[in-house]
């Protein structure tokens, strides 16, 4: 066999194993239009990393993969690539950009501060059902912990920090958060198993809701920025 057959093989990928790691994103995905339901599932598979950092995946293998011509599987990989999530290698296909703890760190930088913000921000309009709803999330995240349900528990920080900048009713801060969350969840799953159990997280999310509950603002923005360096630090000493 040829040198390039070979390096084609190494960049192949088992299209029937991808398909059946993305089978429950594919069927939870309900978006019609081709483009955006193949951006839609590539970006939650590589978030949940379903297709791991470093990996090159080809055009036509993932068509293959999702059902779909070439055309709109390009389109949300070119999408991908100008958020920074893939990176098209000319005549090899695209890759998933790795963890770089330098990206991660100025990721970090910039979060701290918004989701700061954002606590901010809530604690001016939160009500009594919002709060209840956070402290259901820090009780399930306990649970989690106790069954060591590591990759349960990120999903629900994660939606514990969502729901955060949700309640902050401001969707120009929403949407600057958006762009590197993914980064962020990908960067606590890869290291999950690498850090301490995240106990530390829930009474740091406990602080935060007591903040919010007391309608102190600065103290409420100061709880969440300490978090995120806390888990910042960690998670790049784990990288």
């Amino acid at each position: 066999m040829k040198d390039k057959d070979l390096k084609n093989l190494e960049l192949s990928i088992d299209i029937q194993k991808v398909q059946q790691d993305l089978k429950p994103i594919i069927s939870n995905v309900k978006e019609k239009k081709l483009p955006l339901r193949a951006y839609q599932i590539l970006r939650l598979a590589i978030r949940n990393l379903k297709l791991v950092p470093g990996k090159t995946i080809l055009e036509r293998e993932i068509a293959e993969v999702l059902g779909m011509s070439r055309t709109p599987v390009r389109e949300a990989l070119i999408r991908l690539q100008t958020e920074g999530v893939v990176n098209l290698i000319p005549r090899k296909g695209f890759e998933i950009e790795p963890i770089e703890a330098k990206d991660l760190r100025e990721i970090y930088e910039v979060v701290e501060m918004l989701e700061g913000l954002s606590a901010k921000l809530s604690t001016n309009t939160i009500n009594e059902e919002e709060l209840g709803n956070l402290e259901v999330l820090i009780e399930q995240q306990e649970k989690a912990i106790t069954e060591n349900d590591l990759e349960e528990w990120a999903r629900l920080d994660n939606l514990f920090h969502f729901k955060i900048i949700e309640y902050a009713n401001n969707k120009r801060l929403s949407n600057i958060i958006e762009v590197h969350s993914d980064q962020l969840y990908r960067a606590r799953l890869i290291t999950i198993n690498k850090r301490p159990l995240p106990f530390q997280s829930i009474v740091e999310h406990r602080a935060i809701v007591a903040c919010m509950k007391a309608r102190d603002v600065d103290s409420a923005q100061t709880s969440m920025q300490s978090h995120r360096k806390r888990a910042r630090n960690e998670i790049l000493k784990a990288l």
